[in-house]
């Protein structure tokens, strides 16, 4: 049976595009699931697939000592949604390192929400926006401590580049926090490319689409270091970067 559709009511669709997202509604609506067990791993690397509208909702449930790291790019001509429920066991470690890259009137979201339910957790996010045109980059990014989940160690980083007047970035790091042994740090941050920076790069030579491109480059690639087969999202972030600079 199909879930209701959500509402502008609901937080985690505060900025959906919902006219976009009836088209795939039917087939989206109950998220894939995954269980990694006790002391396993999963990795792996989400690409655009070049659809104006895509989206991925999964729920991943980490049992003890279990690690899952994500490497993913948003770029959706017209709606991009990332969306992850992710919940820890004791020992378990998660990994997000994911970025928007949209202009015109793109509207792209990483959604996330974070559970530790078990002692001695560890999960880290870094979410990097580059938006020109019209385009708005959402990061939703709620991580959860219980009671129990003492010395818990949970960081997000969230920052993005607006490449113009029209274009707009939603950062909202979210943290609540029952236990008292934890270690949990948030910051979100937007900005524009540094006239400085800028200059320096023309000064050796380079035109200005191309210096723009390169300090962007520098922005989001770092993300991706250590990505299986890094190559294939390094050169589809760089395709997409290109296309807005």
């Amino acid at each position: 049976m199909t879930a209701p559709f959500p509402t502008r009511q609901q937080e985690e669709w505060r900025y959906a595009d919902l006219d976009a997202l009836k088209a795939v509604w039917e087939q989206l609506s109950e998220p894939l699931t995954l269980t990694v067990g006790p002391s396993e791993s999963f990795e792996d690397v989400w690409l655009p697939n070049g659809d104006d509208v895509q989206v991925r909702r999964i729920k991943i449930a980490l049992e003890a000592g279990a690690r899952a790291r994500l490497f993913a790019l948003n770029t959706a001509a017209h709606y991009g949604r990332i969306e992850l429920d992710v919940t820890l066991e004791s020992d378990a470690d998660f990994q997000l390192f994911g970025a928007n890259i949209g202009g015109g009137t793109s509207n792209l979201e990483i959604v996330t929400n974070i559970r530790h339910i078990g002692t001695s957790g560890r999960s880290r996010q870094t979410v990097r926006s580059v938006l020109g045109g019209k385009a708005v980059g959402t990061y939703l990014g709620k991580v959860e401590v219980a009671r129990d989940a003492q010395k818990t160690d949970s960081e997000q980083s969230v920052k993005a580049m607006l490449l113009g007047r029209g274009a707009m970035a939603n950062c909202k790091p979210e943290l609540e926090i029952f236990a008292d042994d934890v270690k949990c740090a948030h910051g979100a941050s937007v900005g524009e490319l540094d006239p400085a920076q800028m200059f320096y790069a023309m000064s050796r030579g380079l035109p200005p689409a191309q210096a723009r491109a390169l300090l962007l480059e520098g922005f989001v690639m770092g993300l991706w270091d250590d990505a299986p087969d890094g190559d294939s999202i390094r050169d589809s972030a760089r395709a997409a970067l290109r296309a807005i600079a």
